[in-house]
């Protein structure tokens, strides 16, 4: 592999890996606060698509406040699965809420095929085409066909470099909603001691539902970011990018958000680098990171930046 080729494998990896990132970070927080894997996040992530699908082609609205509208849904319907599924059972067994989650998932597939049908859709006509369109760096201008052409350089899509710019944003803003605001002090907090937070006066459960919604939000912009860089949408999307988002979280160390966005940057950077430099394995790219969370759980199942728990017997 070439410099040229090698660098642009890695800025698409990048992007590949925001997106993972998005997404490993609601998983992360979840678990960090009630200790349960929300396998019904890619879900949320596959309704946020439908939403932003349907307000531009039923409701005719611009595909920018489309886009925000769905992630306010994607966040709302997060906030309605803890109030509806996981509130009830805070005192259950954990294995009780990790079937309820496996139900809500399956509940959220089921209700999108009855009501968008499992037909895919084209999510390609309905934002704006310049985003597919190519960046070329570097390279030598020629004469072609009667028109100038840059041949060679470095080419990757402007929704590469968008989703780098809004994930980076979304990062930013996280960082400071949990380390700067009221809000972001109670979910630290409640990460810490539940039991010991309530008795402080804190609302623990409006601090979970916070949580959620903020979680769901992000995943709301990353499927978004996922749809116009892959445009298919079909009720079971959600599943393959949910389970891939969960690797990142258990890679970078469950229950870490900073560990959440390097185990998604270094899980995407890698998966576009191996089909890059071996493209007969193309077909196995999703394999692959199911092979890093078997090797990261045998090796050092705490993470790369995750603390093991202490167990006092």
């Amino acid at each position: 592999m070439d410099p040229k080729t090698l660098l642009q494998n890695f800025v698409n990896g990048l992007s590949l890996g925001s997106l993972y990132a998005l997404i490993a970070i609601g998983y992360t927080m979840v678990y960090g606060i009630l200790r349960l894997i929300n396998f019904a996040h890619g879900d949320i992530f596959m309704m946020a698509v439908y939403f932003a699908f349907f307000f531009v082609t039923l409701a005719q609205l611009p595909w920018y406040l489309a886009a925000v509208l769905a992630i306010s849904c994607a966040a709302l319907l997060g906030f309605t699965v803890d109030r509806i599924a996981y509130k009830p059972i805070r005192n259950a067994p954990r294995i009780s809420a990790l079937i309820t989650a496996i139900g809500v998932s399956f509940f959220l597939e089921s209700l999108a095929v009855v009501i968008f049908s499992g037909i895919p859709r084209s999510f390609r006509t309905i934002f704006p085409q310049s985003l597919n369109e190519m960046i070329i760096i570097g390279g030598q201008l020629e004469m072609k066909y009667g028109r100038e052409v840059i041949v060679g350089g470095i080419r990757f899509p402007v929704i590469s470099l968008i989703t780098l710019i809004v994930a980076a944003i979304a990062l930013v803003f996280l960082w400071w909603f949990i380390f700067k605001t009221k809000v972001g002090m109670a979910m630290r907090a409640v990460s810490l001691d539940i039991q010991t937070t309530s008795l402080m006066g804190v609302n623990v459960d409006k601090v979970i539902g916070m949580t959620f919604a903020l979680g769901s939000a992000l995943a709301g912009i990353g499927g978004i970011l996922w749809a116009i860089r892959y445009p298919q949408v079909w009720p079971y999307m959600g599943f393959i990018p949910g389970m891939k988002a969960f690797v990142a979280a258990v890679f970078g160390g469950i229950g870490s958000v900073p560990g959440a966005v390097l185990g998604g940057l270094i899980l995407g950077i890698t998966e576009v680098m191996m089909v890059g430099i071996m493209p007969g394995a193309a077909g196995y790219r999703d394999a692959f990171a199911f092979i890093i969370l078997i090797v990261i759980l045998s090796v050092k199942p705490s993470g790369l930046m995750g603390k093991p728990e202490i167990v006092k017997v």
